[in-house]
């Protein structure tokens, strides 16, 4: 007797390819507007470039939204003293939408990301952190010191894809070592937060659908590598099915 087929597995229906007909020229045409208008403000204070990051950002929700037919859920907060957040990693989706989930967070992100033309002088300009995977602890006390030297860094949250690459739904993916030493070295409590975005959005026939985001309890600074590390994990991946 045939197996019964996963409904994630089955093919796109007329009205997500019209959905998506629409959604890629028109968030990728405004998006490229969007980002040569950005090119002004290297030129302005730090301030109006985080202004139209989030413009681009509540740009992006509004084509998942009125295009693709994502709705947002968001269950729980950051609290209002400094954090390392830990956010599972399933598609572009969450990448794209932090700014618009946290207020002007300080991104880790990969280093090959902060030379895309125009774009990485912006991320740079904006606070992404770059991650050197190959560098070991000299590359973790050059993200630190990156961290403390930019102005406002103490009131921004710091944010790190602890899997280091998507992990796809429903599928328990491993920390990347350096976790815990950035954890460690940062001396900041860590709040985890679970996203479930895969399914809808990692994929090239997007879906309509529920896209969850859900804010964990806060973990303590000063735990040990196990200890951090099975907490992060635990967390992250509570919307998985």
């Amino acid at each position: 007797m045939p197996s019964k087929q996963n409904p994630r597995d089955r093919g796109p229906t007329l009205t997500e390819i019209v959905r998506n007909i629409a959604f890629y020229p028109v968030f990728y045409i405004g998006s490229l507007l969007l980002i040569s208008f950005n090119m002004v403000t290297l030129l302005l204070p730090p301030g109006a470039l985080y202004v139209m990051v989030r413009a681009w950002c509540h740009w992006h929700r509004w084509c998942c939204r009125h295009l693709l037919g994502i709705h947002i859920v968001v269950e729980g907060r950051l609290p209002d003293h400094p954090v390392l957040v830990a956010i599972r990693h399933e598609s572009f989706f969450e990448a794209i939408d932090l700014p618009a989930l946290l207020h002007n967070p300080m991104i880790f992100a990969k280093q090959e990301l902060l030379t895309i033309p125009m774009w990485g002088r912006l991320g740079i300009r904006y606070g992404l952190i770059a991650v050197d995977r190959d560098a070991g602890a000299r590359a973790l006390r050059s993200m630190i010191r990156t961290m403390r030297s930019n102005a406002t860094g103490a009131a921004r949250p710091l944010v790190i894809f602890p899997e280091g690459t998507r992990t796809p739904h429903n599928t328990e993916g491993a920390l990347q070592a350096g976790f815990a030493g950035l954890y460690k070295m940062a001396a900041l409590p860590v709040v985890p937060i679970a996203v479930n975005s895969g399914p809808l959005y990692h994929r090239l026939w997007k879906r309509a659908g529920v896209i969850t985001y859900r804010f964990g309890a806060e973990i303590p600074k000063g735990l040990g590598r196990e200890e951090i590390e099975a907490a992060v994990v635990s967390a992250i991946n509570v919307l998985n099915d």
